[in-house]
């Protein structure tokens, strides 16, 4: 199983197990971390916004449109946010370290 890093608001670190196929967005809410997903997936909220290390940015698929156009309603956007909803965890993102923005 891959495994997925994430840092919470206070700083914490998170290291999580993910099953292959599963998104980040689904990883954060099952390991109790305060990742809304409010429409479960669809690209209609953006509440699953993360921030990815720089590191790993450039190794994931770039932001479909749909994306890119939710991401731009955030105020709290930077040049690696992403949806997590829209990064499926394979053997690959093994290690991928993202954060929780802390306006959301």
């Amino acid at each position: 199983m891959p495994e997925l890093i994430v840092i919470d608001r206070t700083g914490t670190r998170h290291q999580l197990s993910v099953k292959d196929g599963e998104s980040v967005m689904q990883a954060t809410r099952s390991a109790g971390l305060p990742v809304l997903g409010e429409c479960n997936g669809s690209m209609a909220c953006a509440t699953c916004h993360i921030i990815v290390d720089p590191a790993w940015a450039d190794r994931l698929t770039p932001p479909v449109s749909d994306e890119a156009e939710l991401l731009d309603s955030l105020f709290d956007l930077t040049p690696t946010s992403r949806l997590g909803c829209q990064i499926v965890m394979t053997a690959a993102l093994d290690g991928l370290t993202a954060s929780l923005p802390a306006g959301s």
